[in-house]
């Protein structure tokens, strides 16, 4: 029985890197697969996914997987989803559609929530329906595990702004509970900064 599956993590948790990963390992063992990025993503280009380490392959978009005949996807053996916090809930459902009528297996990677700790509303759909739930872990600057994605500037944690905002390791950072909250972003930071957007 095919799955639908959701690994979450933290910014800087390796999760697209897994991705690229588990497609390479299907493929050696001459697995067709089917990798997709959402077009909301273009940080790289738009139709490329890549690693922070500099894994990178090309890719299809979450949008044109949702337009594809049922002949095609059941052609594959996994549909492999990064960035999926950014589909929207008919897309999850349609990943849903996949797995429960085609019987191939879908595999989503992407952030549980945004900067302000809010689910995003792709990773709130896959949280309600998806098959199985993991973590991928990574760690605060503290050592602790890293739950939070800080979006940040020269003023410090910013708490306010548009929940997508596409970014790297300049602009975000991956916090514990604890630090997020006093919003210290390294051991020599006083924290408690001024929201600024």
């Amino acid at each position: 029985m095919a799955k639908l599956y959701f690994y979450y993590g933290a910014m800087g948790s390796s999760k697209t890197a897994n991705a690229l990963m588990v497609a390479f390992n299907y493929e050696e063992r001459g697995q067709k697969v089917l990798i997709a990025k959402s077009g909301v993503d273009t940080r790289d280009g738009e139709r490329i996914i890549r690693s922070r380490m500099g894994l990178s392959r090309p890719c299809v978009l979450l949008e044109d997987i949702c337009r594809m005949p049922e002949e095609e996807l059941h052609t594959y053996d996994v549909v492999i989803v990064d960035e999926a916090q950014f589909a929207t809930p008919e897309q999850i459902d349609f990943l849903a559609h996949i797995v429960d009528d085609l019987n191939v297996p879908v595999m989503c990677y992407g952030l549980r929530a945004d900067f302000q700790n809010k689910l995003f509303p792709g990773s709130e759909r896959l949280l309600t329906i998806c098959d199985e739930i993991h973590e991928v872990k990574t760690m605060c600057w503290c050592g602790r595990k890293a739950i939070c994605n800080a979006r940040y500037n020269k003023h410090g944690i910013v708490r306010e702004g548009a929940q997508v905002m596409l970014g790297a390791n300049d602009e975000y950072i991956a916090l514990c509970r604890k630090h997020f909250n006093e919003g210290k972003l390294s051991a020599d930071d006083p924290g408690d900064h001024p929201a600024k957007k």
